[in-house]
């Protein structure tokens, strides 16, 4: 749910809140073909108190209409203790949202607040699909990658087993390695689509005995289509993913 308000169709933006409006017919035609929805921050906080109040409707409406879909606040926060508190109170408690994004580079004080809450989970930026991942995240330490010291040490963590973590898709070659650390935690996998991941390679290296794979895929979705029948033309495509996968998951168990 990257909703960029100049992406959307222009009929939407007669009403109050159009980010909302979208959001909620792309909900309503995609929810049979998906486990999950991942609104990202930034495109409501770049929309002022509009944008916020959009993304307040959206999760509201999700909770209510179809509490059997897992939803991700897509807000890679990390800060010291006081303020980690503070992000998990507002998108865990006050939000609703069943899990949140965190960047792991603060270390433990940092990460620990939003694994305090029970029946949530933390998703921690691992292996991320973007070019910069190499800047730092594959950089030797001692005696293994940076990425891999992330998965390491966040095990040791209170409350572990509330943890996911990122790991992008165009990063596929990495899958087995990370597996042989994290072999049940769930993985959310950005990257598939029109970031060039492919779905297939990381199935391959990915799955595990309860899939333990989140597929995200949005600009592919939610933008096939710039008119009126964009919330149809989000289903096609979302149905074509989901399809994809059940032939995987067929041929894999």
């Amino acid at each position: 749910m990257d909703v960029d308000i100049d992406k959307i169709p222009k009929h939407l933006l007669r009403f109050e809140y159009p980010i909302f409006e979208f959001n909620k017919a792309i909900i309503d035609a995609t929810h049979q073909y998906v486990v999950a929805y991942k609104p990202n921050m930034a495109f409501y906080e770049a929309n002022g108190l509009k944008g916020w109040k959009s993304l307040e409707k959206t999760i509201k409406y999700l909770n209510k209409n179809y509490p059997e879909v897992f939803t991700i606040a897509d807000a890679k926060r990390g800060d010291i203790g006081n303020t980690s508190s503070m992000y998990a109170k507002a998108f865990l408690k006050d939000l609703d949202f069943d899990s949140i994004t965190v960047a792991p580079y603060m270390g433990k004080d940092s990460v620990e607040p939003f694994l305090n809450f029970e029946d949530k989970f933390t998703i921690l930026l691992a292996l991320t699909s973007n070019e910069g991942a190499f800047d730092f995240q594959t950089l030797s330490t001692q005696d293994s990658p940076l990425y891999k010291k992330v998965l390491e040490t966040s095990k040791t963590w209170n409350y572990a087993h509330r943890l996911m973590y990122v790991v992008g898709a165009t990063k596929a070659e990495y899958f087995k390695e990370i597996r042989s650390i994290v072999p049940n935690n769930f993985l959310l996998v950005p990257g598939v689509g029109a970031q060039g991941g492919s779905l297939q390679e990381v199935c391959k290296y990915g799955l595990n005995k309860d899939i333990g794979l989140l597929i995200n895929s949005s600009r592919g979705i939610i933008y096939a289509s710039s008119e009126s029948d964009f919330s149809e033309k989000a289903a096609v495509e979302a149905k074509k993913l989901q399809l994809e996968m059940k032939q995987i998951l067929e041929n894999h168990f």
